[in-house]
């Protein structure tokens, strides 16, 4: 299982270090609110992955790719949100608090940050049927089922965060060198993006 998982960890970290919805976010959040106040965004993140795990365990994954109707109501969903997003991001004016400069994140900004990052996650149909398709390769059917797919999602999950930490990070540091500027720049990028995977979900068909 050792090796199993090393192999897991390996192609997990390639796949999420390419940008998608959740580290776009994450490098976003760093650049606005700092890295500390982008946590809860992570912790989102993270969630994400175990409900997709989770989902995939007990057959949603299945569901999804034999279901036309399901797969289009989790897609559109997930279309809707993300285009929401981007337009968000778009239409900012750039403003930011540097850390430094903060006082501390109110209650209401923290969940409004988790719970972009977790819905960004949940509603993405891609993910439920990628872990559909990634996770048995890497789980022994003799052995018992739980204790491997929780071992798996405790490695994703923690290499998900890892990853999304440093866009955090990057974020943070880009909006320090460049200032007001950079806010602006790194808003209309990571708008642009989401409106493209947007679109890009949109036309992403059901195999099968």
């Amino acid at each position: 299982m050792h090796e199993t998982l090393l192999l897991f960890a390996l192609v997990s970290f390639i796949g999420i270090a390419t940008p998608g919805p959740t580290v776009l976010l994450a490098l976003n959040n760093g650049s606005r609110l700092g890295v500390r106040a982008s946590v809860p965004g992570m912790v989102g993140a993270v969630l994400s992955d175990f409900v997709l795990i989770g989902a995939v365990a007990v057959g949603l994954g299945a569901l999804l790719a034999a279901s036309e109707f399901w797969f289009s109501v989790v897609k559109w969903l997930g279309c809707a949100y993300l285009a929401w997003l981007g337009v968000r991001l778009l239409r900012s004016s750039g403003s930011l608090a540097l850390p430094a400069e903060q006082q501390g994140t109110p209650a209401s900004s923290r969940r409004a940050v988790f719970m972009r990052s977790f819905l960004v996650a949940a509603t993405n149909p891609k993910g439920y049927l990628f872990f559909s398709a990634f996770l048995p390769q890497f789980v022994v059917p003799t052995q018992p089922q739980w204790p491997q797919y929780l071992a798996l999602g405790i490695t994703f999950a923690s290499i998900d965060f890892v990853v999304m930490l440093a866009y955090a990070a990057a974020g943070a540091q880009a909006v320090r060198l460049l200032r007001a500027k950079g806010a602006l720049w790194l808003e209309r990028v990571c708008g642009a993006a989401l409106l493209a995977l947007a679109g890009s979900l949109a036309l992403y068909r059901r195999q099968g």
